[in-house]
C-alpha cells in the first residue's frame, strides 16, 4: 500500500511541475495539460477553478472507494477525449475534507461541472460515461 501512496504522490508532483512550466513558459493556452486529470486540493483549488475558460468538471472520490475506482478510467478516458475543450480535475476527500463540506459532498463518486468558477451541475455515483458526457456536452454548447 505504501508503494501505491508514493506512486500517487510522485505523479501529482510531476503533474504539479508541468502544470508550473505551461504556465511559466509563456503558453497561450491555459487549458493545458490537456488530455489529463490533474489533482486538486484545498490550497490551488480556487485560483485553478476561477482561472479556466472552460467548464471544469472535478471528480470528488476517496482511495478506498469501489465506485470511485470503477469510474476513474472512465473520467481518464473522458479527459482524452475532451482535452482543450474541459479541465479535468478531482480531490481527494479524505484528504481535503473543508472542499468537501463546503460543496456538500455527501456521497462518492460526486462530479461537480463548474462555469466561471461556479458549480453550475453535480452527478452523484457510478453513473458511467454516457450522463458525464451528455452533462459535459450541455455545458460546452450553452
Amino acid at each position: 500500500m505504501e508503494e501505491d501512496e508514493e506512486l500517487k504522490r510522485l505523479k501529482e508532483k510531476k503533474l504539479r511541475e508541468l502544470l508550473r512550466r505551461l504556465r511559466g513558459g509563456g503558453e497561450k493556452r491555459e487549458e493545458k495539460p490537456e488530455g489529463v486529470v490533474v489533482p486538486l486540493n484545498s490550497s490551488n483549488f480556487d485560483r485553478v477553478i476561477s482561472e479556466k475558460k472552460v467548464p471544469v468538471i472535478v471528480d470528488f472520490w476517496a482511495e478506498w472507494c469501489m465506485p470511485c475506482r470503477i469510474m476513474d478510467p472512465i473520467f481518464e478516458k473522458l479527459a482524452k477525449d475532451y482535452a482543450g475543450r474541459v479541465f479535468f480535475a478531482k480531490v481527494n476527500v479524505d484528504e481535503n475534507q473543508d472542499l468537501a463540506l463546503r460543496y456538500g459532498i455527501m456521497g462518492i463518486p460526486t462530479y461537480l461541472i463548474f462555469k466561471d468558477g461556479s458549480p453550475v451541475e453535480r452527478i452523484v455515483g457510478a453513473v458511467g460515461r454516457g450522463p458525464l458526457e451528455r452533462a459535459l456536452r450541455k455545458h460546452l454548447s450553452s
